[in-house]
């Protein structure tokens, strides 16, 4: 069934910061991909940062792009981005940025990379937007008037049953080393559907009740936060493993259905920290 097109921030009106931030991400997406085409004249060369995490020049290109564009705005507020790190950290509006989330996909040609814009104001996450630019969805949300996947409402699952459910997982290796392995076995061997659809995309199908859960145990907050708002505003629940709010320093996902979460939580509380 088709999806009734509902109004959109775009024909409502949107806020200063929304404004900014869909331009920002459009500006680093005609960055990243004409370098993952070879339209740019620089090869993807590849760096390995001290975390053992992959950089490319894309991304330090994407996030000045995005960083030069939000300051210009918004120059009193504070950014945190993959690649530069914190600036103005204890300011009370703070941009979370990740430029390619999904390094190693873009570096390896697949198109599950993102990027992700959020903005944190006095601790709370209060807008997210996240461009699958590969595969053409642009996502966006804003506290307190909901979702959308260009321009179209997302509504999350109403699903109950967790024999009926689809559950997609991402980063596992630090749970895969904990007592939350069989957890996780308990909830795979009654789910309907496991899939890893991974990095920005599987939380796009459950904002958009194609899925009920992502699991995750090994992110950080840039990879996460724009997420978050999109999921919650179409009538999610974001926290992580062990069900707490998301923070700066969040380092796991369970985000599903309100019908959903309580249940696998349960199974999944404290086996990461």
């Amino acid at each position: 069934m088709l999806k009734e097109k509902n109004e959109s921030p775009q024909s409502s009106g949107q806020s200063p910061e929304l404004i900014v931030a869909l331009k920002a991400v459009a500006v680093a997406a005609d960055i990243s991909r004409r370098y993952y085409t070879g339209d740019s004249d620089a090869e993807i060369a590849v760096k390995i940062k001290d975390d053992m995490t992959p950089v490319t020049q894309a991304d330090v290109e994407c996030e000045q792009a995005i960083r030069d564009i939000i300051l210009e705005a918004f120059p009193t507020h504070g950014f945190y981005g993959e690649e530069t790190g914190k600036t103005e950290a204890d300011a009370d509006n703070l941009w979370l940025v990740d430029p390619i989330d999904g390094t190693k996909a873009f570096v390896r040609h697949y198109p599950f990379f993102s990027t992700q814009i959020a903005l944190m104001r006095k601790g709370e996450l209060i807008l997210g937007v996240s461009s699958g630019t590969m595969l053409g969805e642009l996502a966006w949300a804003e506290r307190g008037r909901g979702a959308w996947l260009n321009g179209v409402a997302l509504k999350i699952s109403s699903e109950r049953d967790p024999a009926r459910a689809a559950v997609s997982t991402g980063n596992l290796k630090s749970l895969a080393a904990s007592a939350g392995w069989n957890a996780l076995g308990e909830i795979v061997a009654v789910a309907d559907r496991i899939r890893g659809y991974g990095d920005f995309y599987h939380y796009h199908l459950l904002a958009d009740g194609k899925i009920e859960a992502v699991i995750e145990s090994d992110v950080n907050i840039l990879d996460v936060a724009a997420l978050a708002v999109i999921v919650s505003e179409a009538g999610g629940v974001f926290t992580d493993l062990n069900g707490a709010p998301l923070s700066l320093e969040t380092r796991s996902v369970l985000a599903a259905n309100p019908a959903l979460h309580g249940a696998f939580l349960e199974q999944l509380r404290d086996y990461v920290t």
